[in-house]
């Protein structure tokens, strides 16, 4: 049976976990990768400065190299060249100050959905009452409470998604990672996690990255939307062809002019031609 999610009760605010401070969130560093065997990186020089509780949308045509540099900003790639750095510090495996979010959502079948959430802080030894505080907060945050002796199956892929994006909470992170995380909900759902997504955001002061092949999706969520081109498809590495900024303020109306001429020019830099000599145009 699945678990209706359209009438959740009202969240909890979250705390912010992540302090103003000048020390930028994220350093991208001539970020490269090649992978063994081939030819062509990957990705190469990919160079970004991300403050904190900013939203960074990634964009680009399949094979561009877009999950490529969330996996190793996840630790889960060891780049070639380059570096990157959270809070100051290289990335040089997964760790707890950055959690990642996928489109499967990756919950433990076995595991009910206040268990799903209370795994990472577990797994950190933190004391029982504090994981059961957390926990606790954490599902009160994202409207959670009424399933959370559920399982997975029991849900729909919307209320899923939110326990994927809970138990990444619970770990309390300085940066979330978002690897197309809603592509698999239907219309209706995708619009009400990009919601949800902007309140915990704002509430909890999360620096996020977000890769997607909406161009909609990426001017709704982002701050600045990092348009990648290229990859080994194309006979080029995935790059960086335009950061473009979205100075649309915090209420975004996807009808209005502006929305809509941002949406076209990220359009454009998406479908422009990917052959070497474009990177110098």
């Amino acid at each position: 049976m699945t678990t209706d999610a359209t009438t959740p009760p009202t969240p909890t605010p979250l705390t912010p976990t992540v302090p103003a401070r000048a020390t930028p969130a994220v350093v991208l560093n001539g970020l490269g990768k090649q992978f063994p065997g081939t030819s062509i990186p990957a990705v190469e020089d990919v160079s970004l400065v991300i403050a904190p509780g900013e939203t960074i949308c990634i964009v680009g045509a399949s094979g561009c190299g877009k999950s490529t540099v969330l996996r190793m900003l996840a630790g889960f790639e060891q780049p070639s060249w380059g570096h990157a750095r959270v809070a100051g510090v290289d990335v040089r495996r997964p760790g707890p100050d950055r959690g990642v979010v996928f489109q499967d959502y990756g919950l433990f079948p076995w595991l009910s959905v206040a268990e799903n959430v209370a795994y990472g802080p577990r797994q950190a030894r933190l004391p029982r009452a504090e994981v059961r505080e957390r926990t606790a907060r954490v599902l009160a945050s994202v409207g959670l409470e009424r399933v959370s002796d559920s399982f997975p199956h029991q849900l729909s892929g919307g209320m899923q998604q939110r326990v994927a994006i809970a138990r990444v909470l619970a770990n309390e992170p300085a940066v979330m990672l978002m690897d197309e995380p809603f592509g698999a909900l239907d219309a209706l759902t995708r619009t009400e996690m990009q919601h949800e997504l902007q309140r915990i955001q704002r509430e909890a002061g999360i620096t996020v990255l977000f890769v997607t092949h909406s161009i909609e999706e990426a001017v709704y969520l982002g701050d600045r939307v990092l348009v990648m081109a290229g990859g080994t498809a194309h006979g080029t590495p995935g790059h960086v062809r335009e950061v473009v900024d979205i100075d649309l303020g915090p209420v975004r109306d996807t009808s209005s002019a502006a929305f809509n001429a941002l949406e076209r020019r990220i359009d454009a830099l998406v479908h422009r031609g990917n052959a070497r000599e474009d990177r110098a145009a």
